[in-house]
């Protein structure tokens, strides 16, 4: 799993010019599953979500997780994070996962974050606008491949 976190003062997600979900003061999560991916990802990413320090303390110093400043969370689903452009002009994303795997994947990540801290997330599939101030700027991509 591929997930780009953005450090945000006010986000919302919008489906057909409705806002389906909107935060002030959080984290905004684009998650991109590949077939490859498990719950064990998950597990990983939740709480490396949960723990890592982007937010400020006192002294202006990011010391802060999202679970000690009260923020919140929108996830929002995002096969494009998967694109291979090795080869010509047109992104493949054959690395992606197919819904029948990438939704379970989702939704539990969702259900692992809200009992920690309020989750809302986009809707799977559908053609969102997503607006958000990043707040820093702050943005951090993690790879469940990856785990340094």
């Amino acid at each position: 799993m591929k997930i780009v976190i953005q450090r945000v003062s006010k986000a919302s997600v919008s489906v057909d010019q409705k806002i389906v979900s909107a935060i002030n003061h959080g984290l905004l999560i684009l998650v991109g599953i590949e077939d490859a991916d498990t719950n064990d990802d998950v597990d990983w990413l939740a709480q490396k979500i949960l723990k890592m320090r982007l937010f400020d303390d006192e002294n202006g110093v990011m010391n802060k997780d999202i679970t000690e400043v009260n923020g919140e969370i929108i996830l929002v689903s995002q096969f494009t994070l998967h694109a291979s452009t090795k080869k010509g002009n047109r992104p493949s994303y054959i690395r992606a996962a197919r819904p029948e795997k990438a939704i379970p994947l989702y939704e539990n990540l969702a259900k692992i974050l809200n009992k920690g801290i309020k989750t809302q997330t986009g809707i799977f599939g559908a053609h969102m606008q997503v607006e958000l101030v990043n707040d820093g700027p702050v943005t951090i991509i993690v790879d469940s491949r990856n785990r340094e």
